[in-house]
């Protein structure tokens, strides 16, 4: 039985809403949010990259579309994330703080720290799309983990593209103070072979289960397939 300590929560790389079918559609990315059933997203490339950075989700159609409500991380007035990443979670979810981050690297990249109140407890979400280049994600991970270290104690699930293929050697100075989850293959979503998307746990969380959710839609929406994980909150 479900318990108050439960939650579910999703990451998915949405490519701007623009699908394999190359057709830019919102409602197709909104309803792959809604099948993935969960109590928190961290969405990457919500937004676009010149200029005001203008979302690709409708936000006043977010909550109708999905059940979820926007994190308030934009950077401009009509931005939905920060370096077009997006946390959503459900209305009875309450924010408790935003930290935004600038990461280092040869291209804009960024993360975002979000705490929220459970109904079981405090969650931190960290939300990030990681660079292309393997010594701008060292620098990156190293800025993220170098931040969280600052911060209170708290249950912690780190989520997002990693953009790496190794654990042990991209991703090494995450894993020496997290435990790296990793669903499945989520590139090229027509045909899986990179397991780029992946889920970051402290101790204080458990993940009790993790999958990749491909299907037919998935398989259009975006070049990334989406990952979920059902969490439970460890009491200290």
């Amino acid at each position: 039985m479900p318990t108050d300590s439960d939650f579910r929560i999703a990451s998915y790389n949405i490519r701007k809403a623009l699908g394999t079918d190359r057709r830019r559609d919102p409602e197709r990315i909104m309803a792959v949010v809604s099948e993935l059933k969960a109590d928190v997203v961290i969405l990457q490339e919500v937004d676009m990259r010149l200029g005001a950075r203008p979302t690709v989700l409708p936000p006043d159609l977010i909550e109708h579309h999905t059940g979820l409500v926007p994190v308030p991380l934009g950077r401009t007035a009509v931005s939905l994330g920060w370096h077009g990443i997006a946390v959503l979670a459900r209305r009875n979810i309450a924010v408790t703080d935003i930290l935004r981050l600038d990461l280092p690297g040869l291209e804009p990249r960024g993360a975002v720290i979000v705490d929220l109140a459970l109904p079981g407890g405090g969650l931190r979400v960290v939300g990030t799309h990681l660079g292309l280049l393997r010594r701008s994600r060292r620098r990156q991970v190293s800025r993220i983990v170098e931040t969280l270290a600052d911060l209170p104690t708290c249950a912690t699930v780190l989520a997002g593209d990693l953009n790496e293929f190794s654990t042990s050697v991209g991703l090494g100075r995450l894993s020496r103070t997290f435990c790296i989850h990793t669903p499945g293959r989520t590139f090229h979503a027509r045909r899986p072979f990179a397991a780029l998307d992946r889920f970051a746990t402290n101790d204080l969380v458990h993940l009790t289960q993790t999958g990749v959710l491909h299907d037919s839609l998935t398989a259009l929406a975006s070049d990334h397939l989406p990952i979920w994980g059902n969490g439970v909150l460890v009491p200290r």
